[in-house]
């Protein structure tokens, strides 16, 4: 089975968590979709770079959420749920995805 690295599972439930809220209307589901991602991603950051460094990237994972309501404001929604989402996914990748 081919593992999918946890940037791109990072990523994809910061903009899946945001895109479900937004189309169902139901924000509380889109927490779901955002909470599901972000264990799994933190499962395999656990796995591949140690506790330490999944405190890191899931502290980031939580700012990027948080941080991407403000600058919403400044840029809109969807640019920036995408930039937070590529921030975490690039140090996903630079922290545990690239060490195989």
């Amino acid at each position: 089975m081919v593992k999918v690295p946890a940037a791109v599972v990072a990523a994809s439930g910061l903009i899946g968590g945001y895109g479900v809220a937004r189309w169902t209307k139901k924000r509380p589901l889109g927490g779901v979709v955002l909470a599901v991602a972000g264990a799994a991603a933190a499962r395999q950051w656990r796995q591949r770079a140690g506790g330490k460094a999944a405190g890191a990237l899931t502290a980031a994972y939580v700012v990027g959420f948080a941080g991407s309501h403000p600058l919403a404001k400044k840029v809109g929604a969807w640019p920036a749920v995408l930039g937070t989402a590529g921030a975490v996914a690039l140090a996903s990748w630079a922290v545990a995805d690239r060490r195989g």
